[in-house]
């Protein structure tokens, strides 16, 4: 694909102009933000949570490559290619626990869960379970580089992002404080949204409260724009704050506990941050949420939202109010990410310009996309020397 000049997007944001249409609609851009942006950094899969119990597996895709989410026998969450070594067969079609091995259903290869290829009956012929050309201990199951922080699976499928912990060191250490113990809600803790747009119109609404007087009507009758703040770390993540956040409260007054040693600052005060490319995470003294954007197509995006608590056992109708109020809350903003996604069809729209007071963090996103590119144009430049 030829190399766009993404220099217009990169300006400071009293100059800048938003991402070009073809990122948002043409399929040919979306197969190349698949190497640039998606797999080349530590983007989310999941969450720990759909696997609660050693040898829990579930199958997934990622942009279309078939993966498999298990905990091993040792409690450890790991991510494969659910693609056996021997001819590439699909090895789990449907979420289950692995009581034994992965077997492959195909010929019958099996895996531990920790990945290592443990029998391979008959390849070296009728009772041979052995051939010297089949070495077990270079065809086990291919790993997908992963890292868990607060309970989302980040995955890094190219194998080269720097570690986790160096490329998002400062947001590290900005929610160092909420970094407690957290514990999923359960099953009526989690629902999805299947939104008719591209998945970083997704971001780019969440991490911006200008919108919150006319998409939020009733959120910002408690919680006003002119109470809220930017936050806006280029390179690195973006998002807002509010310094009046309400804790849900029940008929008898009962509110969830709060996380243990928090700073006043958490209060009344919260944060929502959008962790690059497309996690979406949101931290209050009481509870905290993860939403993982499952980009399925250039405008086609899967929202998964979980919502996690301070202590394992929380009274249920408090929970599932609290699930349906944010549910309600992002639902708002299904209108306006579609009608997002419609208008960059206008083949004269120029990608947009930014409020330098209100869209700081939009703009940071959209400088980080932009440098992605960069990067992968200049490896590409650098292969073919």
């Amino acid at each position: 694909m030829e190399i766009q000049d993404l220099s217009a997007v990169r300006r400071p944001v009293e100059e800048a102009l938003g991402l070009p249409n073809s990122h948002y609609t043409d399929p040919a851009q979306f197969e190349a933000e698949k190497k640039a942006v998606l797999f080349a950094s530590w983007s989310g899969l999941a969450v720990a949570a759909d696997v609660p119990e050693p040898g829990d597996a579930v199958p997934m895709s990622f942009l279309g490559m078939p993966l498999l989410l298990l905990r091993d026998k040792q409690g450890q969450v790991r991510v494969f290619y659910n693609t056996c070594r021997h001819r590439g067969m699909i090895l789990v079609e449907e979420p289950r626990k692995i009581e034994g091995a992965i077997r492959c259903p195909y010929h019958s290869w099996c895996y531990a869960t920790d990945g290592r290829l443990v029998t391979t009956p008959h390849v070296g012929g009728p009772g041979q379970n052995t051939h010297d050309a089949v070495k077990r201990s270079e065809l086990g199951l291919i790993e997908v580089r992963s890292h868990i922080w607060r309970d989302v699976v980040f995955i890094n499928v190219s194998g080269d992002a720097a570690p986790f912990e160096e490329v998002h060191a400062d947001l590290l250490k900005r929610w160092e404080e909420v970094e407690k113990p957290v514990y999923h809600g359960g099953t009526d803790s989690k629902f999805t949204l299947e939104v008719n747009t591209n998945w970083k119109l997704a971001v780019e609404n969440y991490c911006e409260s200008y919108h919150l007087p006319w998409v939020h009507p009733g959120l910002n009758s408690y919680s006003r724009l002119e109470d809220h703040y930017n936050i806006a770390e280029p390179g690195q993540y973006s998002g807002q704050g509010t310094l009046v956040y309400r804790q849900l409260k029940s008929h008898n007054g009962d509110t969830f506990p709060d996380f243990d040693g928090l700073s006043d600052k958490w209060d009344e005060g919260a944060e929502y941050i959008a962790v690059y490319p497309n996690v979406l995470l949101g931290a209050q003294r009481d509870h905290a949420f993860a939403i993982v954007l499952e980009p399925v197509a250039i405008d086609q995006t899967i929202e998964h939202i979980h919502l996690y608590y301070a202590a394992p056992e929380i009274e249920q109708g408090l929970r599932a109010r609290n699930t349906q109020l944010w549910k309600t809350v992002f639902e708002e903003d299904v209108f306006v990410v579609e009608g997002m996604q419609r208008g960059r069809h206008a083949v004269g729209f120029d990608g947009g310009r930014f409020s330098p007071a209100m869209d700081g963090p939009t703009h940071c996103f959209h400088d980080w996309v932009a440098s992605r590119y960069e990067i992968a144009n200049a490896n590409q430049s650098t292969a073919a020397e």
